[in-house]
């Protein structure tokens, strides 16, 4: 038996020894109690760890949440579980400062990163506004693609109107940094097909990182490989990945699935190119061939700029008999003329 302090967690290796008690175990960290349990168990011998503590419900909250996440996180790998929850539990700190200590042990991690990545989109966002304003500016004849005027043939007419809208096809990264969905459809991953919790939460992550129909198929074909066949509520999720990339192709800041209908709520900012370009060109077309089914509207609130001019509302488009994500898949591939 070897009687020892901490110092034992600095590396000592003796592959015979099986057992461990730590004494006071809720005094230490999170990371000194994971190094400290690595020190048996080093060879072939199956190796137990005793932590010895008060009861878990006189504890303070982050000592019990470390003993039991050195519990729950015992397998071999779970080293980044224990780094996880060691962040979670103690905080992420400033982004730019010393301070260890901070909000995210209210949010979590996951939420504390969403925060940061929205902050982070917002401040691009302005910059894009900016540059999109120059941009139309320096084209103040340019019109909108897909609204003619008059029945002109002049050949360098056309060739002007071809050149504006590739023109701004290439600019059209400034229209929108990403397009958020609302909806009252079910979408998600059934506990019976992904029964683990934090499986399904690193599948939704993972589909939230997806960035064409390439890595999409590949996706699926690993749920099936390992879950079996997807319902029909998992392929509805899926299917949320492309729709919102082809809603950020063609300028909406948010898509809206309620009640049957889809909403496409494009670009705010009324002097962006997105107007004058061919992708609002083929809302407007795809508007006016389905009279029956669309509204494409401009909502008659106003606003004051900040140079104190008056600006329109926002604009938007209805699109009736909306019923599944697949047939919102549908109408937005037939906007984009696909």
């Amino acid at each position: 038996m070897l009687l020892s302090t901490t110092i034992v967690e600095n590396g000592i290796d003796i592959p015979n020894a099986n057992t461990i008690i730590i004494n006071s175990a809720h005094n230490f960290g999170l990371s000194d109690l994971h190094q400290m349990r690595g020190r048996v168990g080093r060879g072939n011998r199956k190796a137990f760890c005793y932590l010895l503590a008060p009861p878990l419900a006189a504890l303070p909250t982050e000592s019990r949440r470390r003993l039991e996440a050195l519990e729950n996180f015992s397998d071999l790998g779970s080293g980044i579980n224990i780094a996880m929850q060691d962040l979670d539990i103690r905080g992420a700190g400033n982004l730019l400062g010393s301070e260890q200590s901070g909000f995210i042990s209210d949010l979590g991690y996951e939420t504390y990163q969403k925060i940061l990545n929205e902050a982070m989109a917002e401040l691009k966002s302005e910059e894009r506004i900016v540059k999109s304003e120059e941009f139309a500016a320096a084209r103040p004849s340019a019109k909108p693609t897909g609204i003619p005027e008059g029945n002109s043939c002049d050949p360098s007419v056309a060739s002007d109107q071809r050149s504006s809208a590739s023109l701004f096809t290439l600019h059209s990264s400034l229209w929108v940094a990403d397009c958020t969905l609302e909806s009252d459809l079910e979408m998600y991953f059934p506990d019976q097909y992904v029964p683990k919790d934090s499986e399904r939460m690193l599948l939704y992550r993972e589909l939230d990182n997806m960035r064409n129909d390439k890595e999409l198929e590949a996706y699926r074909q690993r749920l099936i490989d390992r879950f079996g066949p997807i319902p029909d509520v998992a392929e509805e999720l899926i299917r949320v990945v492309p729709l919102r990339r082809y809603g950020k192709e063609l300028g909406c800041e948010k898509i809206m699935l309620k009640q049957g209908r889809m909403f496409l709520y494009f670009v705010s900012n009324p002097n962006s190119p997105f107007y004058q370009s061919e992708a609002f060109g083929n809302v407007i077309n795809y508007a006016t061939a389905n009279v029956r089914r669309c509204n494409l509207r401009e909502t008659s609130a106003q606003r004051l700029s900040t140079n104190g001019a008056q600006e329109n509302g926002k604009r938007s488009m209805v699109v009736t008999d909306v019923p599944t994500v697949q047939e919102a898949l549908s109408v937005m591939k037939s906007i984009a003329a696909e």
